[in-house]
């Protein structure tokens, strides 16, 4: 698939494309698994990074076959991210993507957020660091039927941004959105977080490891 000739809108993921929180998403799993007494591999952890928490657990409970409640979890997950968001002064912006952003802004592009975070922490992210203005619309994951890799959450920011995803990318730094952007039939860039190195991106159809290249690019 080419880079579409005429780029209308562009769907941003949240974590690890436009803010570095990775790390502190995987401490507060971390953190959740030894709670409740499982060792997760880092495999299996790949599996599930880029899908929603709900998503996560329940697979996990499945997994281990737990006696737990995936929205239980869910919740002491997101106590502890929370924690750590609120205490980590040093938590930032993907380096170049905010110029990127207000770039994509001004050339009247329209702009999708399509995170599998909970929209309490896409807000969360939006107040802190001021994004709000940018995005047309914000869609998570937790709210849909389905999770990432599976292609609904791609489908309805193409339908939210009333263009044709021919006329659409997508920004992704996990092999499961970078699935859910295949599947869904619109152009992806895989953006290779230093954070993020388990991740292949290997079906991009693109694949940059800088916003200043992508910015030349759109």
């Amino acid at each position: 698939m080419n880079i579409p000739k005429e780029i209308k809108c562009v769907i941003f993921d949240m974590d690890g494309v436009i803010i570095d929180s990775e790390e502190i998403h995987k401490k507060a799993y971390y953190e959740t698994f030894t709670s409740i007494g499982v060792t997760v591999s880092a495999d299996l952890y790949k599996t599930i990074t880029g899908s929603s928490t709900i998503n996560a657990f329940q697979n996990l409970v499945t997994h281990f076959n737990l006696n737990l409640n995936p929205e239980d979890l869910v919740l002491d997950k997101r106590k502890r991210f929370v924690n750590f968001f609120e205490n980590d002064s040093t938590l930032h912006l993907v380096k170049g993507v905010e110029e990127f952003i207000q770039h994509c802004f001004h050339k009247n592009l329209t702009l999708i957020l399509a995170s599998s975070s909970a929209m309490v922490n896409i807000d969360r992210v939006f107040d802190r660091f001021n994004l709000h203005n940018y995005f047309t619309a914000k869609i998570s994951g937790a709210d849909l039927t389905a999770s990432k890799p599976h292609p609904e959450i791609f489908e309805k920011a193409a339908i939210l941004a009333n263009t044709s995803k021919e006329n659409c990318i997508i920004i992704e730094d996990s092999d499961n959105g970078v699935k859910a952007a295949n599947d869904a039939g619109i152009f992806v860039f895989g953006y290779k977080n230093p954070m993020a190195e388990d991740q292949t991106l290997e079906n991009a159809n693109f694949i940059i490891n800088n916003f200043k290249r992508l910015k030349k690019i759109i």
